[in-house]
Parts: C-alpha cells; structure tokens; sequence
C-alpha cells in the first residue's frame, strides 16, 4: 500500500501547485482559495471512488481501458486505450520540458545551462530542442524497465522530499503569517471578492491538480492484495493532496494579497517578500522533484495499457510479452519511453496540452458509465474480476510467454479475448 501511496502522490503533485496558487486566486477564488481546493477534491473523490470499486471487482494493468472493455465493448475500449496513451505520453513530454527552465535557477541563469541541459534553438525548426528532457524522459524508462521494486523505491524517495518542502512551505509560512498578522486576509473585498460564481471556476481549474491518482489503477497486477490496496492507495492520495494543498493555499494567501500575487512564481514571490530570498531554492527544488515524480507517474501506465490491448487482441502479443526477471513488460515500456522522449525533444507539447484534458474527461466518463452498468447488470452476466493472479498473464506470476489455450477465440493478431476473466455464478 506505501508503494500505491507514493505512486498515487508523486502523480498527482506536479508543478501545478507551484504556479496554479498564484493564477487562480489573482482570477478566480481570491482569499477563499482554500474551499476551491476542497471542491476541486471532492470532485476527485467521487472519480477515485468509481476507480476504487471497478478496480476491485476487475483487477487489471489496464485500468479504464480494462473497464470499458468488460462493461461497454472493443470499440469504446480501443478508443479510450490509444486516448490514455495520448494522454500520458503528451502529459510526460509537456513535464519533461518544463524541468530545464526550472534548474536554471541553480546554474544562475538559463544561458548558463550545460549544453546537455539548456534547449537548444535549431534554425528549422519553430521549437528548440530540448535534449534535457529527452535524456531524462530515457533514465525513467530505463528505471521503470529495472522492475517495480526498483522504480516505486525512488518515487518514494522523491515523494517523500517533496511533501518535505511542501511541509516546510506550511511552516515556515505559517511562522510568517503569525509574525505578521496574516496581511492578505484584509482586503477591501472581504473573503469572496468574486463570490460563489469565483470559487467554484477556480475549483473547475484546480480539478487538473488532481489528476494522477488513476495511476495507481494501473499497479493492479503488481499488489498482493488489489481489494485493499488499491481502494486505499486512492483515498489516502486524494485525502494527503488535498489536505496540503489546502494548507499551502491557505498560508500563502494569507501573506500576500490576492491582487499582488505573482502569478508565474507565487510562492518563492511570496516568501522573497519577507527577506527569504533563500527560500527560492528550495521551492524551486520542489519544483524539479515534484516535475520528475509526475515523469515517472505518466511513463509508467502507459506500458501496462499497451500491455492490457495486446491481451485483449487489439495489438500484435508481442506487447504483452513480460521479463522474466523484471515482472514488467520491459518492450512496451521501451517503446512507449522512446516515443516519449522522440516527442520531449523536438516537440513544444505545450499546443497540444488540451488532448491531455480530453483524454482524461473520456476515461472519467467510460469509468462512471462502466460503473453504472456493474451496478444495474444482472450478476450473472458481469465478470467479477480481471486477469487471474495466479495464470500466467498476471505481472506478480509471469515468467515468459504463455502457450495460447485451447478452446479460445482469437483477435485479429492471434491473442484470446477475455481468456483470464471470471464470472459470476451466484
């Protein structure tokens, strides 16, 4: 369950907090930044719930994709696969690119970058390149390769550094706050200056600060226990998230006036304000852990989901197949990583951050309608759980391909479809 945990948070707190604080309450929510944050996670909540209990019931690598394929068919199933792989390889190339500008800081400036680190302009292309990214978008693919122990030991260790300066930013500011008598919270315009109408568009903007915990879904197969496991390593994300975020919301607009908020660095701002300039540092390297966990939180899926088509029949096996020694499907995980980085380096993904938006409203929706039809299907004819631990398709057991059995209807590349599924028979 650590692991889920550290997973579910590395994921979830990316830059974002670092930079949404000062947007959102200059536009949206001003003082009552805090109660955008609580809806905003309360509506998480009611999406991580849905995961929780469909991930009990079919416990599977592919997550939404799984759940479509079991409760609404191929056809929407394929669809939501190939958009949740959009969706993580544009997510992971987009926080790649973003680390460079934020280790500037520490270099002194960004055209005293090392040339392996700093974006390079190319005269034909619109873009520069950024090899940073590129190179370290291949370190995460070559640790997720290493196996999950491997991987979920160093997310945890950034995790926990992370929330160690998410912590210090509470404190610390919180120490200001009581020194100073809290200047933000007097303002003319009172607690709402924009109103309910402001809170709740600052909430719709702070729903994407959530997003990660369905990561956590996609582990099904590398937990000894799914039933447990999973439900709580989504609650306990959404429930630690939200809870920091809050604090860290609240703290900071109580030592800066909404209206004089840095919108680009709010916090580092913030603190720059009462002297502690230092204080610049060590959110900024916040910033890198928390860009680098969320790199490792996007590249992990997206192999296990080629991993879940491919048993389903909708790509060549090849894809399926899983180490030895690993327990990971390491030519998924290389491919998916290689594209990653092809798109990290070349590529402003900033254009086309909105695909990432769509492909988690889709997953979202297919995972609630999916949940309504376990619900209201006759017990008879719903499958009561996903890939059987102890076959040889799971992740916790495989050790190399498996024969094809007997008596099992075929994809059109040859796989069997549903041939680990069990149903009920109450």
């Amino acid at each position: 369950m650590l692991y889920q945990l550290s997973l579910g948070v590395g994921s979830t707190i990316g830059a974002g907090i670092y930079v949404l604080v000062g947007t959102v309450a200059r536009e949206h929510a001003g003082p009552a930044l805090t109660l955008s944050f609580l809806i905003a996670g309360i509506a998480a909540a009611l999406s991580a719930l849905c995961y929780a209990e469909l991930s009990c019931r079919f416990p599977s690598a592919g997550s939404a994709y799984h759940y479509s394929y079991i409760c609404i068919g191929e056809s929407v199933a394929w669809l939501i696969g190939w958009a949740l792989i959009l969706e993580y390889t544009i997510g992971g190339s987009s926080v790649a690119r973003g680390i460079s500008p934020n280790l500037a800081l520490f270099f002194g400036g960004q055209d005293k970058l090392p040339f392996f680190l700093a974006q390079v302009h190319v005269k034909w292309l619109d873009t520069p390149v950024d090899p940073c990214a590129a190179i370290l978008v291949l370190i995460v693919t070559a640790l997720l390769c290493l196996g999950i122990k491997e991987s979920s030991l160093v997310e945890g260790v950034i995790t926990i550094a992370n929330v160690a300066i998410m912590l210090f930013v509470i404190c610390a500011g919180g120490w200001l706050g009581f020194q100073n008598g809290w200047p933000g919270y007097d303002v003319l315009k009172g607690y709402f200056p924009n109103g309910a109408s402001g809170v709740f568009s600052g909430s719709a903007t702070l729903f994407f600060a959530y997003i990660g915990f369905d990561a956590v879904a996609s582990t099904a197969e590398e937990v000894k226990n799914p039933q447990l496991d999973l439900p709580w390593g989504m609650c306990l994300t959404l429930s630690l998230c939200c809870f920091l975020y809050m604090m860290v919301s609240a703290v900071i607009v109580g030592l800066v006036p909404y209206n004089a908020m840095d919108p680009d660095t709010p916090i580092s701002s913030a603190f720059a304000q009462y002297g502690m300039q230092w204080a610049a540092y060590v959110i900024s390297s916040g910033v890198v852990l928390a860009l680098i966990a969320s790199l490792i939180g996007a590249i992990l899926p997206q192999p296990r989901i080629v991993m879940a088509m491919a048993r389903d029949g909708l790509l060549p096996p090849i894809f399926s197949a899983v180490g030895q020694r690993t327990q990971v499907p390491t030519l998924s995980t290389i491919l998916t990583g290689i594209c990653a980085a092809i798109l990290a380096f070349f590529m402003d993904v900033s254009q086309l951050a909105g695909m990432v938006s769509v492909g988690t409203l889709l997953a979202f929706t297919m995972v609630a309608i999916s949940l309504l039809i376990v619900r209201y299907a006759p017990p008879n004819d719903m499958p009561m759980g996903g890939v059987d631990p102890s076959s040889p398709e799971s992740l916790a057991l495989h050790t190399g391909h498996s024969e094809a059995d007997e008596g099992i209807s075929e994809g059109p590349f040859g796989n069997g479809n549903e041939n680990n599924y069990h149903f009920c028979t109450c």
